[in-house]
């Protein structure tokens, strides 16, 4: 039998929380355990953290986005935004903020379904709203990084020996270093330094860094 996957909604329009609520009652394997129109409000009257909380981006209360997500983080639940458009900036703001996942509110239920599970499975939910804002993501933040140089930090960053990833990248270990070295270099440029393997698979994540 499937675990039963608890998720709250933070959103201020009314008509939308009633919907999510029937809308996600059809499924069988999530329950809605709270909606509200703010975050503050869902987390009062929850006895505990859902598993997955469905935040809109921009709530009339004049929150912070990123501050909620964070709050919500902190709370003990995982996030996923919700929003009417896939606004680039917002988008990478959310990530940045530790956000799980991003959709727009047009997608249908299979693909909501899809993500949740996605995001309580820890994969995080990769939508094309979210992927088109990454690969278009020109903020100083987000280091440029070469082909070869991407490479070899999913490689690396994944669990494989620097040794490793030079072998499969076909390049020398010495090589595969300096490579290495640069990516640590750039973060480190743009203000987010990563020193650790530890470190630079956070970055992996944070960037929703692919492979090519």
């Amino acid at each position: 039998m499937a675990r039963v996957i608890t998720v709250g909604v933070v959103d201020d329009d009314r008509m939308l929380l009633d919907g999510m609520r029937s809308w996600l009652g059809r499924v069988p394997e999530l329950r809605v355990v709270g909606v509200a129109a703010t975050v503050g409000e869902l987390l009062a009257a929850l006895p505990g953290p859902p598993d997955l909380v469905l935040l809109d981006l921009l709530l009339r209360d004049g929150s912070a986005p990123a501050d909620n997500i964070r709050r919500v983080l902190r709370s003990g639940s995982r996030v996923l935004v919700i929003s009417t458009v896939p606004d680039r900036p917002r988008v990478i703001e959310a990530v940045r903020a530790g956000a799980d996942g991003y959709l727009t509110k047009d997608n249908d239920l299979p693909t909501l379904v899809a993500a949740i599970r996605d995001v309580v499975a820890g994969h995080g939910a990769h939508s094309p709203e979210l992927a088109f804002a990454c690969a278009y993501d020109t903020s100083p933040e987000r280091p440029r990084l070469s082909p070869r140089e991407r490479q070899i930090l999913l490689d690396y960053a994944s669990g494989m020996t620097l040794k490793s990833a030079a072998r499969r990248a076909g390049i020398t270990v010495h090589t595969a270093k300096d490579y290495l070295d640069r990516v640590k270099a750039k973060y480190q440029q743009a203000g987010r330094p990563a020193y650790t393997k530890i470190d630079l698979a956070v970055r992996v994540r944070e960037d929703r860094i692919e492979g090519v």
